[in-house]
């Protein structure tokens, strides 16, 4: 299990590395640009999030756990998110297509995540959010020609994979010293609230 400190670095040294040359040209059959583009908009908007409701949930369960760094290393994580939002806006404006300022499952995610300040349930969210985006970017790297859009959900996978650990690892760390009946009734009711 790796450390808060070693998170800092590593989604520093991340922000360094350059995966996507933006001097290949964007391009798109008139049939992937219907089937791709409404579903690339809607994951464009849902990467664009300040993130302001989890560094408030993150700062509560850091101050009270004694790991103040652990909100820069979440600080760290939201930042690579936005440079997902980023790069797919970036594509979007290169193919002539507008990005969305709404989008339902984004609308109802924002609300639930509006009034959550508890760390646990953030984890779970955000491990369910990045394991589909895993499947969406990486059909959509297979559905495309196009290379760029390619280099791009390359990108967004290999950072991904990464926040998964990320999140199970904080998981397993608030699940560590909690009495075994508390585990079991706590995933009953999350899963409860999931379906």
């Amino acid at each position: 299990m790796y450390t808060t400190h070693y998170w800092i670095g590593h989604f520093k040294a991340n922000a360094t590395q350059k995966r996507i040359d933006w001097n290949q040209y964007p391009s798109l059959t008139a049939e992937e640009i219907k089937t791709i583009v409404p579903s690339l908009q809607a994951w464009q908007l849902g990467e664009t999030s300040e993130g302001k409701h989890l560094i408030a949930a993150s700062t509560k369960y850091a101050n009270k756990i004694g790991d103040p760094e652990y909100i820069d290393a979440v600080k760290l994580f939201i930042k690579e998110e936005q440079k997902h939002g980023n790069n797919l806006g970036r594509y979007l404006d290169g193919i002539g297509q507008t990005r969305i300022s709404k989008n339902w499952g984004d609308t109802l995610f924002r609300k639930v995540r509006y009034y959550n300040t508890n760390m646990e349930l953030w984890t779970l969210a955000v491990i369910v959010v990045e394991s589909t985006a895993q499947i969406f970017y990486q059909a959509l790297k297979e559905a495309t020609g196009c290379r760029l859009l390619q280099d791009i959900c390359t990108d967004i996978l290999i950072d991904e994979a990464y926040h998964i650990t990320f999140q199970t690892e904080r998981l397993a760390i608030i699940y560590h010293g909690k009495p075994a009946f508390q585990k079991h009734g706590e995933t009953c009711s999350i899963k409860a609230s999931f379906f």
